[in-house]
This record gives structure tokens, sequence and C-alpha cells, in this order.
């Protein structure tokens, strides 16, 4: 198990809004109440991230790789997650409200209080 304490990258309350990060390796960040608003996160590696309470409202993760990671109370509200990844992610109260679930693989998803 992974300690997200001890990252060594820590993004957590940064303001990303609208940020490029396509087809980045961001496994292990730790982006805890990050603003990524309109963010393009296409294709990106979030394997093992930690996105507690991010915003990530209209985001674009088309094919991004989320698997392991914490996306507990993080609003992916209208984001694009057509065919992301979310192997073992955790999505307890993420508000997924609006957001393209088409083709998304949740395979043992924690999805408890999560907005549909």
């Amino acid at each position: 198990m992974i300690n997200y304490r001890e990252l060594c990258i820590n993004l957590g309350l940064a303001s990303l809004i609208g940020a490029n990060l396509r087809g980045l390796i961001l496994s292990k960040i730790d982006f805890e109440e990050a603003d990524l608003t309109g963010a393009d996160l296409t294709e990106a590696d979030l394997n093992h991230a930690y996105l507690v309470g991010a915003n990530l409202q209209g985001a674009n993760l088309e094919g991004a790789d989320l698997a392991y990671a914490n996306l507990v109370l993080t609003n992916l509200e209208s984001a694009n997650l057509k065919k992301c990844h979310f192997l073992k992610t955790n999505l307890e109260g993420a508000n997924l409200k609006g957001a393209n679930l088409e083709g998304v693989n949740l395979k043992e998803a924690y999805l408890d209080y999560a907005l549909v």
C-alpha cells in the first residue's frame, strides 16, 4: 500500500485550470484539492495518483489510466471520462454527474456514495 503523504511531488491545492497535461506520466502525484477545471489530461497516466477533493469539472480525461488512484470526493462533473481505466480506483463520494462514461472500465472500482 502506498503512503501518499510520502510522495515526492506534491501539487495539492495547485491551480491548474485549463492546463495541458495531455499524455503526461503523473502517477503517484499528490493533487489533493487541486483545481484542474477544464484541464486536458487525455491519455495521462494517473496510476496511483492522489486526487482527493480535487476539482476536475469539465476536464478531458479520455483514455486516462486512473488505476488504483484515490478520487474520494473528487468533482468530475461534466468531465470526459471516455475509455478511462478505473481499476480498483476509490471514487467514494465523487461527483460524476453529466460525465461521459462511454467505454469506462470500472472493474473493482469503489463507488459508494458517488453521484451519477
